[in-house]
């Protein structure tokens, strides 16, 4: 039952990981947008760099319940 639990978790882990991946890209892009205004493009950079802190910390997590779902 822990293996499916740890799968699940794995799962969902990797999902949010790239959620904050396509949202940090899609920050990075505003943030190099000279159309925008400078205040935007200093948000989408602010953004874009805790997004990076979100998909490095749900990627470390899915590897984590990767591991313990082959125990």
């Amino acid at each position: 039952m822990e293996t499916v639990k740890n799968a699940a978790n794995y799962v969902a882990e990797t999902v949010q990981g790239t959620g904050a991946e396509a949202s940090k890209e899609a920050n990075k892009n505003v943030a190099k947008n000279d159309d925008a205004k400078v205040s935007t493009r200093a948000s989408a950079a602010k953004d874009a760099v805790v997004d990076k802190k979100d998909e490095f910390s749900h990627n470390t997590k899915a590897d984590v319940h990767k591991e313990a779902a082959k125990n």
